[in-house]
């Protein structure tokens, strides 16, 4: 159980060290705080956090994936790397929000 903890607490740390890469404080304050949630024991929270990790996948991580290719494809630098490594933040991710599912019932024994 404390696995699954880890790798969500991971993945938004990870969000968080994006949005402040660019700038964005409070959103990375918010991707910071949101895994403290995990200690309110309530299916809406866990749906919440699956809601967001899906939600940075989808708006923030093939968003960035697609223009920092881009960026490197009209610079005639290799992308290829950056493609496969983004992959798997994007995978890495995408477990993390399957990694909430019964989290609640595992917290509870």
């Amino acid at each position: 159980m404390w696995w699954r903890v880890i790798i969500i607490t991971l993945a938004f740390l990870l969000l968080g060290a994006h949005f402040l890469r660019f700038s964005q404080t409070e959103w990375a304050i918010i991707a910071a705080i949101m895994p403290l949630l995990m200690f309110i024991r309530h299916n809406v929270i866990s749906q919440l956090l699956k809601f967001a990790l899906v939600l940075s996948v989808i708006f923030v991580w093939a968003v960035t994936t697609f223009n920092f290719i881009d960026m490197r494809i009209t610079l005639s630098e290799p992308w290829l790397r950056l493609a496969i490594i983004m992959a798997g933040v994007m995978v890495f991710t995408l477990f993390a929000a399957f990694c909430t599912n019964g989290l609640n019932q595992r917290l509870r024994h």
